[in-house]
């Protein structure tokens, strides 16, 4: 690959947006999950994580959890993305309130504890 494709290829990187999705913070011991929305779903992940390594999560109980087994004691996973469409009327904001309203019905009707 020579120089000028690897620069489109960064260039076509960079113009994409960062996927829009639902993550999941699941203590395996437990089963406690913290689920969120984000337009930036590996940005979300990487943001509890930095808090939870510095000790200032805002979810006390997420945090305590976090304090007393540890990283190894978490799985962080992006659970689901949602595609954005071409429809400049697209509200992604509800479409990922909604989803988000789905996944935490179908933990709920699982029986699975969140935060």
């Amino acid at each position: 690959m020579d120089k000028t494709q690897q620069a489109a290829l960064k260039a076509a990187y960079r113009q994409q947006p960062p996927p829009l999705g639902i993550i999941a913070l699941r203590h395996l011991p437990s089963g406690r999950t913290l689920l969120e929305s984000s337009r930036n779903a590996p940005g979300m992940l990487n943001r509890h994580r930095f808090e939870l390594n510095l000790g200032k999560h805002r979810n006390a109980a997420l945090q305590a959890d976090w304090r007393r087994d540890g990283a190894a004691a978490f799985s962080c996973t992006v659970i689901d993305t949602l595609k954005l469409p071409d429809d400049p009327a697209f509200d992604a904001d509800a479409e990922l309130g909604a989803l988000l309203d789905l996944h935490r019905a179908h933990w709920l009707e699982q029986g699975l504890p969140l935060y």
